[in-house]
């Protein structure tokens, strides 16, 4: 027999009744839709926001300054190539895939643990090697002289050198941050295993050959060691057998011809300036001629006449002198300065040596690298071929570049709660 309640009832039953037992445990229901409450969606896009950047979330926790700057070089970057290959188009749409690209995978190492870069160590460094390997076999592409690339479909091209330097970051870090109880300082061993992992990929960047390459892999390798705190007399006696192996190299004439005339170009800018000097007498030329402000972006004559080879890759900072000027040069300089300063203030902030290596090791590969390359274009250093961080035109040297970024916001995310 069905009872009728009355008001009496219903309000009983809405002050503090109990549903019944079927329906107990189930979340409330929240007015949605069409009946939700005005400002209902404001208040979940605020919710969102709050996600987004609260004190845990993952925007929060990022170095704001290193990321600015990264994408200030990559920005000005872009526009330099552009001026350099103007008027086609095609380097500069490649190039903002190339950035494209490189912030997704900058993004997702972000993400990770940093401690998780020492268990893929080993991966990273197998598959860079492995690389290299491909390169010397018929896969592999002469491009200037040196076998450094892989062609892939769609003329796309991929440069495992570029991976290298990574891997033997994160291959040294892991070896010489894994002290045994009882060590302030890695021992012998470590030591030696550390130079046993750096020979392989140098022999086969040796093979291709890319001298740029093979000098910025020594200094990875003297600057990890030294930074790991093994005692001075081991650090000094391996530089001086590093020194004795450079003066084997040139005594018994392991270069190849290219490779000794760019030395001998270096050593004497003025013997042969149609030939083996050329590159760099038109670099300063062109950096010259743009004096304080520049003659302007696509206004510079030596960059529109193409007197300056290979003008949007590894001559990239001769397009910044002569377009920009002294002033385009020092902003790029200094947002260089900028990455290389946050590099090491998270190396000086991370929680263990492993984190240490790693960010001091990026460090140093782009402040060889920049000095390198901007040195070669002002004749103060011999012309290697390797590109400007951020900056050169190059798929596989953005994307080792943006992975690199990402691993120091990986390690900067993970400090400890006393770290400021």
């Amino acid at each position: 027999m069905t009872s009728l309640r009355g008001p009496q009832d219903l309000r009983r039953r809405s002050a503090g009744a109990q549903p019944p037992a079927a329906y107990r445990g189930l979340a409330p229901v929240r007015p949605s839709g069409l009946g939700s409450a005005p400002g209902g969606s404001r208040r979940g896009r605020a919710g969102l926001l709050r996600r987004a950047f609260g004190r845990r979330s993952l925007l929060r926790r990022l170095d704001w300054i290193l990321l600015l700057a990264t994408l200030a070089l990559s920005l000005i970057g872009t526009l330099l190539i552009w001026a350099a290959t103007e008027p086609a188009h095609t380097y500069l749409l490649k190039q903002l895939l190339n950035i494209a690209i490189g912030l997704v995978l900058m993004g997702f190492v972000s993400m990770l643990d940093y401690r998780q870069l020492r268990l893929y160590a080993p991966i990273v460094y197998g598959a860079s090697c492995l690389g290299l390997l491909v390169v010397l076999t018929p896969l592999g592409s002469v491009v200037n002289g040196a076998r450094s690339w892989i062609s892939l479909p769609a003329g796309f091209q991929i440069e495992p050198s570029e991976y290298a330097k990574l891997s033997l970051i994160v291959i040294a870090a892991m070896i010489l941050g894994e002290l045994r109880p009882g060590e302030t300082r890695p021992g012998a061993r470590a030591i030696a295993l550390t130079i046993a992992a750096a020979a392989l990929p140098l022999i086969l960047v040796v093979a291709e050959p890319d001298l740029g390459v093979v000098m910025l892999l020594l200094a990875l390798l003297v600057g990890l060691i030294a930074l790991s705190g093994i005692r001075l007399r081991w650090f000094i006696a391996m530089l001086a057998a590093g020194v004795a192996g450079i003066t084997a190299v040139m005594q018994l004439h392991l270069l190849k011809s290219y490779q000794t005339s760019r030395i001998t170009s270096f050593l004497h800018p003025s013997a042969d300036p149609r030939g083996t000097g050329y590159s760099a007498a038109q670099s300063k030329i062109a950096i010259g001629s743009g004096g304080m402000t520049g003659q302007g972006l696509f206004h510079g004559q030596l960059i529109a006449g193409n007197f300056i080879p290979e003008q949007h890759t590894d001559f990239i900072f001769a397009v910044s002198g002569e377009e920009l000027g002294f002033a385009g040069t020092i902003v790029i300089l200094v947002l260089l300065a900028i990455v290389l300063v946050r590099a090491l203030r998270i190396a000086a902030k991370a929680d263990d040596q492993f984190g240490m290596l790693v960010a001091s090791g990026i460090a140093i590969w782009f402040a060889a690298q920049s000095f390198i390359n901007i040195g070669m274009t002002m004749g103060i250093m011999p012309v290697t071929g390797l590109p400007l961080p951020f900056v050169s035109y190059g798929g596989s040297a953005m994307f080792a570049d943006m992975i690199a970024i990402g691993a120091l916001q990986a390690v900067y995310r993970h400090r400890t709660v006393f770290s400021s």
